[in-house]
């Protein structure tokens, strides 16, 4: 499980344009990840939509925003698309990303156990480290939340 502290894991995944991005593409600068379970569903809308509200405050921060989930680049780009996000959402279709930074876990849905993200935010640091870890994120408030830890 990773911590405050430790290194961020590094990663490679197509982006909703089918560009390669790493970790090393976001060095020296600040970054949010934030893994959503599902692209256009109503929590991951609510929470990508006050990312996107509030983007300008994440830039004067010089931070970079990144939305993770196991959506395709065609349904990335069609959720960013729909909603105008200034972002980048990462497509984690394999789940590899998740499963580095644990956030690939087994969930209750309607009674049944299954696989998915747990929404979980990580804030980074310029050099690659663990600045803040937001567990069991309630999409409402969230981005807003986040904007405060970057900015202590």
């Amino acid at each position: 499980m990773l911590k405050e502290g430790d290194a961020a894991p590094d990663f490679q995944l197509q982006d909703e344009c089918g560009c390669t991005l790493s970790l090393k593409n976001f060095r020296g600068h600040p970054l949010v990840i934030y893994f959503f379970p599902r692209a256009d569903t109503p929590g991951c809308t609510i929470e990508a939509k006050e990312f996107g509200a509030i983007f300008g405050k994440f830039q004067k921060e010089k931070a970079a925003v990144v939305g993770v989930s196991p959506d395709t680049p065609e349904a990335q780009a069609k959720f960013k698309k729909k909603y105008d996000l200034p972002f980048t959402l990462l497509c984690d279709t394999e789940h590899k990303m998740a499963e580095a930074y644990g956030v690939w876990r087994e969930k209750n849905l309607y009674g049944k156990k299954v696989m998915g993200v747990a929404r979980t935010t990580f804030v980074i640091d310029a050099k690659g480290r663990i600045k803040k870890i937001f567990e069991k994120v309630k999409p409402e408030g969230h981005a807003a939340e986040v904007l405060a830890a970057l900015q202590s």
